[in-house]
């Protein structure tokens, strides 16, 4: 079994290789994983070099709680209108078609995530956005003595108590220090000058990544309670500004909508990846 590898990201949710072009490009090994065989096909090619030079592998399959099962196949679902939303999460394609969007059915491996683990090793950064399965990956890490430095996650947007069970879970891993990110202004984060990450870019962010990661995330780290009450807080928007709000369908709240994004400089209420910083780390 490998051990732990600073030089390693894993890229959980591949999409189109946004995030991956930028590990890559920093300097970091990356092992990324993609259920959508179209995107695989898609990143296979785009980044050819890399996969030649061995500094990127893709693995095509998807995480799933069947992979202890024994099923070699679990049916995926790609969504038609937006490719970042395919899952294995019944309620996931129905809270997707309730959005006014279709799904294709497909079968897609099985990945059992702990042998990925065992065969390239800890990472030091694991991104994770894998539509309904990320805390299946935290949950896997139980098993495994060493952790990565960093991890960020999609946190829920419906559920408040599944919200604070994954910050439980984080912290059963050893995880205790947090930054709420939100990805719908991923693209106005810049990467630092006196990056601590890899190489110095002046990258970039485009919409849809995940953005700066571990040493290069603005603002302060924050305990426990702090991150709970700033995840109060930003349910409250959902709530009101959500996708199944009914109040902002009145005037007055419109007129409020827009006066507090240009306040804020941001979108209302956007949604977020909780970034964690594992206990060991300065």
């Amino acid at each position: 079994m490998k051990m732990k590898r600073n030089d390693l990201i894993y890229d959980i949710g591949m999409h189109k290789g946004e995030d991956s072009a930028y590990y890559l490009k920093k300097g970091f090994h990356v092992v990324a994983i993609e259920a959508n065989p179209q995107l695989v096909e898609l990143c296979s090619k785009k980044f050819a070099g890399e996969i030649k030079n061995r500094q990127l592998t893709i693995i095509n399959g998807a995480i799933s709680d069947a992979a202890g099962s024994g099923n070699k196949f679990v049916p995926f679902y790609i969504n038609r209108q937006c490719s970042e939303w395919g899952t294995t999460v019944n309620s996931w394609v129905k809270r997707n078609e309730n959005r006014g969007t279709s799904s294709e059915k497909i079968e897609v491996p099985v990945i059992d995530f702990s042998k990925v683990l065992q065969s390239y090793g800890i990472p030091y950064y694991m991104k994770i956005d894998i539509e309904g399965m990320d805390t299946l990956c935290l949950q896997t890490l139980l098993n495994f003595k060493e952790k990565p430095d960093f991890i960020s996650i999609e946190s829920d947007k419906v559920s408040f108590q599944k919200l604070k069970d994954e910050i439980a879970l984080f912290n059963k891993l050893g995880y205790n220090k947090f930054k709420a990110v939100n990805q719908s202004a991923v693209e106005r984060l810049k990467e630092p000058l006196n990056t601590h990450e890899g190489n110095f870019l002046n990258y970039k962010f485009s919409y849809g990544s995940s953005g700066p990661f571990g040493r290069d995330l603005p603002d302060k780290w924050v305990k426990n309670r702090w991150i709970i009450l700033q995840y109060r807080l930003i349910f409250l928007g959902y709530k009101y500004y959500g996708d199944h709000s009914k109040v902002k369908k009145k005037l007055a709240f419109r007129i409020l909508y827009k006066i507090l994004q240009k306040i804020v400089r941001q979108p209302i209420p956007g949604w977020y990846d909780t970034h964690a910083k594992h206990a060991s780390v300065e």
